[in-house]
């Protein structure tokens, strides 16, 4: 029929298609082909920067042609006094590629060495490039990560930079990088002076908890914002302190643990008891259940020392940097001595912040109302609560995890270990008491745990009763850490005991 488009069918759509994959396949070959002889051949010229170009205009991602060019660039800016026009022309090409992948690595890498190398680098051109950039895909975390390398060249003030991100968060509450980058501005810009631990300032972080709160609640379901509220209550790693010490002279045996791994053997590390200087060797301490140079928990055995009753004893370390940690050191007995220190759960925050956490979680509770099953809710909910009051909230805390795993069930497990950590922290308070002496028996029973978490604290315990509890097989490793455990009770304690058996008569605790 005349006049009418003929529409292909399927067959003759995917034989075109075929064809002009072939077509460029064999241009790709042809021309990998003619880059690898010049190559072999060190033939550094124009017409590789033009062959390398063609072929990373249509596929920006592989690196050995960008190593090639950066290659051909070195001798071309070394043979040309006034090479800047050759930089910026590379720029110009770089630009090109991201427009084929603005998430090309190799790209953005490139352009980093090019701006390195040239003779006067624009990198407020960059800056505003950026902004360009990240007003097409403002979550093009690679762009992001640009930004922040070319601010710095660039001496952007951070207060600029923070405003930037504002905007950024304001245009839409969704961008996990701006919130990423947000969180390193704000230690710099407004610091923790009473407490360099804490991520910022008591009166800043009462704003970025708003701001958290006008975010999570506009949407829910999204994360961004939820991460970067887990990140303002000091969910991180613990900072570096002495955990426990033991020491028994009848069983000749010691042990020392800390809150992170660090390594005893460092020439740099001291290790120093003003009761016996013979133990302060840290060449003697060997690390437990782990054959790297750093451990948490280290253990001197054969051990032949006496201490007396005249005066407070204490243990102290100092690191690789020279920050002195002490601990001090109790008599539990005419033959042992120990010492621990109660670990930190959580930050403690003053009372206008825990007024801001208390509303949030009241919003929480009224969200919830509405949506019951809204994870991020319901997980937020859990962590305010936790760091308002930890032992008020325990019963409701645990609940909501329980239920996360039915509404989440993808992230079953993480939830169960929060369970577990959380029951453990419960307990671990109990037994330690106020004074830094253990309460007799460590009591971990019944709490449905599945992993063991601060295993440091219970090297140094005497008796630990496990049962009734579901620990998997992977947490069968961590009864190595009980060294002075004497009484251990593993009644119910694995969810496959025939599986744990094998493992716990190796480790003797059969």
């Amino acid at each position: 029929m005349h006049g009418r488009l003929k529409v292909r069918s399927s067959a003759e759509e995917a034989a075109r298609k075929r064809k002009e994959q072939e077509q460029k396949a064999q241009k790709f070959r042809a021309g990998m082909g003619r880059i690898l002889m010049k190559k072999v051949a060190n033939e550094l010229d124009d017409e590789m920067m033009d062959l390398t170009g063609r072929v990373l205009s249509a596929n920006p991602d592989i690196a050995t042609l960008w190593n090639l060019r950066r290659q051909c660039l070195q001798k071309i800016a070394s043979e040309d006094k006034d090479n800047q026009a050759v930089f910026d022309k590379d720029l110009s090409f770089t630009e090109m590629c991201l427009q084929v992948n603005p998430k090309s690595y190799c790209a953005w890498h490139h352009r980093c060495w090019v701006l390195e190398n040239a003779p006067t680098p624009n990198w407020q051109k960059e800056v505003d490039l950026c902004t360009r950039y990240l007003k097409l895909d403002e979550r093009n975390f690679h762009c992001w990560d640009y930004r922040r390398y070319v601010v710095e060249k660039a001496k952007i003030p951070l207060e600029k930079e923070l405003d930037f991100c504002t905007e950024k968060i304001q245009n839409n509450f969704s961008n996990y990088s701006s919130w990423h980058y947000r969180s390193k501005l704000l230690p710099v810009l407004y610091p923790n002076r009473e407490d360099p631990s804490r991520p910022v300032s008591e009166e800043k972080l009462r704003e970025e908890l708003e701001l958290v709160l006008t975010a999570a609640f506009t949407d829910p379901n999204d994360s961004s914002a939820w991460f970067y509220q887990r990140w303002l209550l000091g969910y991180s790693q613990p900072e570096l302190d002495i955990a426990a010490f033991r020491l028994d002279t009848v069983r000749k045996l010691a042990v020392i643990a800390f809150t992170r791994p660090v390594n005893l053997k460092h020439k740099n590390v001291t290790l120093t008891f003003d009761f016996d200087k013979e133990i302060n060797q840290g060449s003697d301490w060997q690390p437990v259940a782990t054959d790297g140079s750093h451990a948490v928990t280290w253990l001197l055995e054969g051990l032949n020392t006496t201490f007396s009753d005249e005066h407070v004893s204490f243990v102290s370390f100092k690191d690789e940097n020279g920050n002195l940690y002490t601990l001090e050191v109790q008599r539990l007995s005419e033959t042992s001595l120990i010492a621990i220190k109660l670990p930190k759960f959580e930050h403690e925050f003053n009372d206008a912040v825990l007024d801001v956490l208390k509303t949030q979680l009241d919003s929480c509770q009224q969200l919830l109302e509405y949506e019951p099953d809204s994870k991020w809710t319901l997980l937020t909910a859990a962590l305010l609560m936790k760091a308002i009051d930890r032992r008020r909230y325990y019963d409701h805390m645990l609940a909501y995890l329980e239920k996360l795993q039915t509404v989440d069930p993808m992230r079953q497990g993480y939830y169960r270990d929060l369970t577990s950590r959380w029951s453990i922290e419960n307990r671990l308070e109990r037994w330690i008491g106020a004074n830094g002496i253990p309460n007799g028996k460590l009591d971990l029973s019944g709490l449905k745990l599945e992993r063991l978490f601060y295993e440091q604290y219970l090297s140094v315990a005497e008796e630990i009763d496990l049962s009734n509890n579901q620990l998997t097989h992977g947490s069968l490793g961590k009864l190595s850490y009980f060294s002075f455990c004497k009484r251990l009770s593993l009644e119910n304690s694995f969810e496959n005991a025939e599986k744990a058996q094998p493992v716990l008569r190796q480790l003797g605790w059969d």
